[in-house]
């Protein structure tokens, strides 16, 4: 059986590439043409969608190329017309004789300067939702946090259309570690950020009383003040510790009362322009499978260039997921101590993971492996697309606030609640997520805007799925997905509702991450 090219479901992405990929299921027998007379290319087995198919022999030991890069190497000699995956395909080991700052790109601009409907809070931050929120020091007030945001329901929020909700953020953590030791400081930097988040118009500490995270620690270390409410004059955060209110009741009763004040003046913002180079944007991609790096991640790195080119600031995160494409982020590195900062970053996941006994390359997941994903090296290089193609400014540790305006890194692990988590500490006000087989996600206080990789997930999941960059597998261009998320930045931030906000997903996906031990 023949195809025409056109209508072949295998795609090849780079000319260098030893494999084409499924751009939908393929049968047995169905064949690839190279458009340059070459005899076709038949497949000897079904191949999957996103899954591959080697177009040229490959000896045991040879290097598979998808993206024009290597991904690993064949474990066994494999034939034309061949399923590639873990059966016959390794990781090895990749070179690390790395260039830095050697292929810095012209950073983006823009024709004119466009502007989005969000808040400006009286400190001069900017703001794309309006929560209150309840930060929950420690494991032990989290019930506490849990009972006071529930007094507040649809009902009653409806007399104040202009808060979006009342968000506690709970974990499990706050205490056993060492007191103003590392992990303690980072926790610390993740709910100072988002107290001090400008989707955060107000917001309450509750606490025990008795843990190593202090409510004090936090409020001293990291500059709490109440400053978001119109009117309203500078003044220390209202801290709740449940010990000494007399316990969880009395201090959900309290909290109750408290948060019933706040609401009528946070209540009282109103949205105007304000220019997108104060738009700090979260890139994410979670249940990525093999169109992650052909379709949506491509597509959402050109909205990325085209927030940077409007003076705004675009994070890629998840260095456990550059891990094997760091070498090209390095030459676009904007000098070498930025480049440099990313390889410190790689060797530190590196060790901190064999300290574990685990490795780092100890990836994809199974969901991503069934999508079609094999190694770790494929699945950095399309990850790092999201990152456009913009120099690289700055390297940022987990939940440290994002200064720099253009293109910039967090280390945060791969983990997605995590690595959200620390963006949006960092200060983005909306994350792009991109994801292939179905990834479920929001984060109060900051909307999330989810991108489905192919057709046929994003037709299951309509009601999650905010874009479809699977259109680009049918022939649209990913310039025009790209556009297409763009704009759909510009809505969100301006108040558009996400699927996942319709939805009310956004409660649980707080996650502080803490890589120390628990003593």
């Amino acid at each position: 059986m023949t195809t025409v090219l056109n209508a072949s479901p295998f795609l090849r992405l780079h000319p260098d590439d030893n494999i084409v990929i499924a751009r939908r299921q393929a049968a047995q027998g169905i064949d690839w043409y190279d458009g340059n007379g070459a005899a076709p290319v038949m497949s000897q087995e079904p191949i999957d969608l996103g899954h591959k198919m080697a177009i040229s022999p490959i000896a045991k030991g040879q290097p598979v190329r998808k993206f024009g890069q290597m991904i690993g190497f064949a474990t066994e000699d494999i034939a034309p017309g061949e399923w590639i995956h873990g059966h016959n395909l390794g990781v090895g080991e990749l070179g690390t004789d790395y260039e830095f700052a050697t292929d810095i790109p012209p950073a983006p601009t823009a024709d004119e300067q466009l502007s989005f409907m969000g808040y400006r809070r009286p400190n001069g931050k900017v703001a794309t939702r309006n929560y209150i929120g309840i930060i929950s020091t420690v494991n032990c007030s989290a019930t506490a946090s849990k009972w006071i945001a529930q007094a507040f329901d649809d009902e009653l929020l409806a007399q104040y259309p202009n808060v979006d909700g009342v968000v506690a953020l709970v974990h499990n953590g706050g205490c056993s570690f060492q007191f103003d030791g590392p992990e303690h400081r980072q926790l610390a930097r993740v709910l100072g950020g988002f107290a001090r988040h400008p989707n955060i118009g107000a917001y309450l500490v509750v606490g025990l009383g008795c843990e190593a995270s202090q409510p004090s620690y936090l409020v001293d270390q990291y500059d709490l003040v109440q400053l978001d409410l119109p009117g309203q004059k500078e003044q220390l955060p209202l801290v709740m510790n449940i010990q000494d209110e007399g316990g969880v009741r009395k201090t959900v009763d309290r909290g109750i009362a408290v948060l019933k004040e706040m609401l009528p003046e946070a209540n009282k913002v109103e949205r105007m322009p304000i220019p997108l180079s104060e738009l700090i944007l979260g890139t994410e991609c979670g249940g990525s499978d093999g169109n992650s790096g052909v379709t949506a991640n491509p597509a959402l790195g050109v909205a990325s260039d085209m927030l940077v080119g409007q003076g705004g600031t675009s994070i890629l995160a998840e260095v456990t997921e550059i891990y094997g494409g760091e070498h090209l982020l390095t030459r676009r590195a904007v000098n070498e101590a930025v480049g440099r900062k990313l390889i410190e970053r790689i060797e530190w996941w590196i060790d901190y993971s064999g300290k574990l006994g685990s490795v780092i390359n100890n990836n994809p997941s199974v969901g991503n492996k069934k999508g079609g994903l094999t190694t770790i090296y494929e699945k950095s290089l399309g990850a790092i697309a999201k990152g456009g193609n913009s120099p690289l400014q700055a390297v940022y540790e987990y939940a440290e606030p994002v200064t720099e305006k253009g293109f910039v890194i967090m280390d945060t692990p791969g983990f997605d609640p995590a690595s959200v988590t620390g963006m949006i500490a960092g200060g983005a006000q909306i994350v792009c997520f991109t994801t292939g087989r179905g990834s479920c996600f929001g984060c109060k206080p900051v909307p999330t805007i989810k991108i489905s990789t192919n057709t046929p997930m994003f037709e299951r999941m309509q009601d999650d799925m905010d874009i479809n960059a699977g259109r680009i597998l049918d022939g649209a261009s990913v310039e025009e997905v790209g556009q297409e998320i763009f704009d759909k930045i510009i809505a969100v931030a301006s108040g558009e509702k996400t699927k996942s906000e319709a939805q009310g997903i956004g409660d649980e996906e707080f996650c502080p991450w803490v890589p120390g031990p628990v003593l």
